[in-house]
């Protein structure tokens, strides 16, 4: 037992001894009532004397969750571990030459998703960074007409699952899809942001 709950424990005896001696010259509604007041004080005590225990933090890049689960629920970071934010990245042009609102200009979510990963690791690249770094992605879907006017999640997971939580990458990170009216461009059925902490130095 911790000091200060014992030290709590010790008060509430020493105050049920007080009690009990002082129980004779008292009428019953009045010890009724000290006794009611005594142990809501050293309730009181004891649940402020039992503190939470102690977490060391994390000395490595921690990712939390269910081994079935393609992302993680949470990711722990070491603290003063660089970090790399990127703005939301929208889908590359596939066909420049196909009109505006055609699927052949930026393909379905799964294709426009595939290229925006693409985009965010070359970005990552050029900071000395890999998928592997990535701790969280949060992706922004828009309904498809072709899917019933549904955000397209099987799609955008098929694109996701071919980066992340692979032989290549086991990376499984933290994430959050939200559905959204519209993006910036009417064709775009996805945007993506994602935040990448830098490897431990060796």
């Amino acid at each position: 037992m911790a000091k200060s709950a014992l030290g709590a424990r010790t008060a509430l005896d020493g105050a049920m001894e007080l009690l009990v001696s002082a129980r004779a010259p008292l009428g019953g509604a009045m010890w009724a009532r000290a006794g009611a007041i005594a142990a809501v004080g050293a309730i009181a005590l004891l649940v402020g004397a039992a503190p939470a225990a102690a977490q060391q933090p994390p000395s490595a890049v921690k990712f939390v969750g269910s081994s079935t689960s393609p992302i993680s629920a949470s990711v722990l970071i070491p603290a003063n571990r660089a970090s790399m934010w990127i703005s939301g990245t929208t889908p590359p042009v596939l066909k420049a030459d196909a009109p505006a609102g055609s699927r052949d200009r930026y393909g379905d979510t799964e294709t426009q998703a595939s290229g925006v990963l693409k985009n965010i690791e070359a970005q990552l690249a050029a900071q000395g960074l890999s998928m592997k770094d990535v701790v969280y992605v949060r992706a922004f879907l828009v309904p498809d007409p072709a899917k019933e006017n549904k955000i397209d999640v099987t799609g955008w997971n098929a694109a996701y699952t071919k980066v992340f939580g692979t032989a290549a990458n086991p990376t499984k990170t933290a994430r959050s899809t939200v559905g959204v009216v519209q993006l910036v461009n009417a064709d775009f059925l996805i945007e993506l942001e994602a935040f990448a902490v830098y490897p431990a130095a060796k």
